[in-house]
């Protein structure tokens, strides 16, 4: 992996340094399954952010419940635990200015039949007719997500 400081031109003046935004990125079990977790890292890093923690985790339905809290009681919930019940998850912490943004961006439209090719999703996803769409990453909507998230994901960072 290479360093960020190495790939990105510093301000020309500290004090116009953006501040460094964080966000949580799951390959899902899909993804995980595929082989697929290096392309995605690799795309993290190609954008020029950096990672500040990579785990690969087994989730459990507590740290799933607790993630998609908004959904519970809704349909669709059950099979997308399921799902995330699956297999391991890559959980990671990436940072940088808009990461937020720009990962989501980078991850392409939820549903990959719809996401733009140069997308994870786009290139990566299809739908493979099953009830929960199986779009291989998650990234945080929002720096309010995503600092809830990254304390479920990683409670010690």
């Amino acid at each position: 992996m290479t360093d960020v400081a190495e790939n990105t031109l510093p301000a020309a003046d500290p004090a116009e340094t953006p501040a460094v935004e964080r966000t949580l990125v799951l390959v899902k079990p899909d993804g995980v399954r595929r082989g697929l977790s290096g392309e995605v890292l690799r795309r993290i890093e190609a954008k020029g952010y950096g990672l500040a923690a990579v785990q690969l985790v087994t989730a459990t339905p507590e740290l799933l419940e607790a993630h998609y809290a908004e959904h519970v009681g809704k349909p669709f919930y059950q099979p997308l635990v399921d799902f995330m019940l699956s297999g391991p998850t890559l959980a990671v912490v990436a940072e940088g200015q808009d990461v937020i943004k720009g990962f989501r961006s980078l991850a392409g439209a939820t549903n990959p039949t719809e996401a733009a090719p140069g997308t994870i999703r786009g290139d990566l996803g299809r739908d493979w007719g099953v009830k929960v769409q199986q779009n291989i990453v998650h990234g945080s909507d929002s720096p309010e997500s995503a600092a809830r998230e990254i304390g479920l994901w990683f409670p010690g960072l």
